[in-house]
């Protein structure tokens, strides 16, 4: 086996219409655990985080985890990790996650009740989130050294970097929470309200596109970390549930310091394919070769038929989950399992 391999690996997460994350990344010597890196990006749900842990000791042969990160609070993605983490048989080094209840003293001028005060405030964001909450509790007792990931915090001297979200960005976003004290009625509460409906259909061709800029996601989503993995002169650029706003800023972040996102090898698409959280736009900044949903096989919407398009519309070949495991590898061996998946099609009929 090459010394220098990486493998990425998306467990499937998810049986019913709710999606999540849950990737383990593994890089460098193979023939030898100490040369070699073990990243774990979100942790999906209980049952993901499981398997990830028998990942790593059973096909990674270690019980060695360099980094953990939680994108962000949601419990599709910061569930699982608790597993990880409180998993006595490994040893992890770092975990990288936001805290907004460490923020309260900074953003509490932002809320309209006078009443909140700075204790109040992060006690129900503590309460509020209490998956991550958990994840800094166990953490904290077993010792891992814990860094909030805003924009230009590398590892492994900047093969890991994050790309987004600024700090100031960030605190801007937590008063919009869902679940922040007075949180109002959002934009995207009421466009989400009336999805119950039928489908409609429309038609798409390679010259037609009617993706368009005007997705929605949440706060939350909005301020999931987006991280960048250089891998022998590729990029690999991993995007949580970020959503058009966060990935301009993403993108304006990455001119400034001269990373070239127009030709990278891979991409995790955001949300696990919604058609809310990317835009023309964006696809036209950031173009991939390989790009990954983490999908729920019986989730309808995720990944969106028009999203998939455009991807393959700019000569990206896209893959989904939909319960199947899934390993991205590079001068490493096949494994049995684990799908090399065969690419989604063009549709030519798209949800409106």
């Amino acid at each position: 086996m090459n010394k220098n391999s990486l493998e990425i690996d998306f467990l499937p997460v998810g049986n019913g219409e709710k999606s999540g994350d849950a990737i383990a990344i593994r890089y460098g010597d193979f023939n030898d655990v100490k040369k070699q890196y073990v990243v774990i990006i979100d942790g999906g749900t209980v049952d993901s985080g499981k398997e990830l842990i028998k990942l790593v000791k059973e096909v990674y042969k270690t019980s060695y985890i360099d980094l953990v990160i939680s994108t962000h609070p949601d419990g599709d993605h910061s569930s699982g990790l608790r597993e990880v983490l409180k998993e006595e048989s490994l040893t992890i080094a770092n975990l990288w996650m936001h805290r907004p209840w460490e923020h309260s003293d900074k953003i509490r001028k932002l809320f309209s009740d006078g009443r909140i005060t700075d204790s109040s405030l992060s006690e129900r964001l503590k309460e509020a989130y209490n998956f991550a909450y958990e994840c800094e509790e166990i953490a904290d007792k077993r010792k891992i050294k814990i860094t909030e990931p805003f924009s230009g915090l590398e590892f492994d001297s900047g093969k890991i970097k994050v790309l987004g979200p600024d700090k100031e960005y960030y605190l801007s976003l937590i008063p919009e929470f869902s679940k922040s004290p007075d949180i109002k009625e959002s934009v995207l509460t009421k466009t989400f309200s009336g999805l119950k409906g039928a489908m409609n259909w429309i038609r798409e061709t390679l010259s037609i596109e009617t993706l368009d800029e005007t997705g929605e996601t949440s706060a939350e989503n909005n301020s999931s970390t987006a991280i960048l993995f250089e891998f022998d002169s590729d990029y690999y650029l991993f995007t949580g549930d970020t959503g058009v706003p966060a990935l301009k800023r993403v993108i304006g972040f990455s001119k400034e310091n001269g990373i070239d996102l127009s030709n990278i090898r891979f991409m995790q698409v955001p949300h696990h394919g919604s058609k809310r959280n990317i835009s023309p736009s964006i696809l036209n900044e950031i173009k991939c070769e390989v790009a990954y949903v983490s999908a729920s096989k019986d989730a309808p919407m995720h990944p969106s038929k028009k999203v998939v398009n455009a991807y393959i519309r700019r000569s990206a070949k896209v893959y989904s989950t939909e319960g199947t495991p899934m390993t991205h590898q590079r001068n490493s061996q096949g494994r049995n399992g684990w799908s090399n998946a065969t690419p989604l099609p063009f549709y030519d009929q798209v949800e409106e």
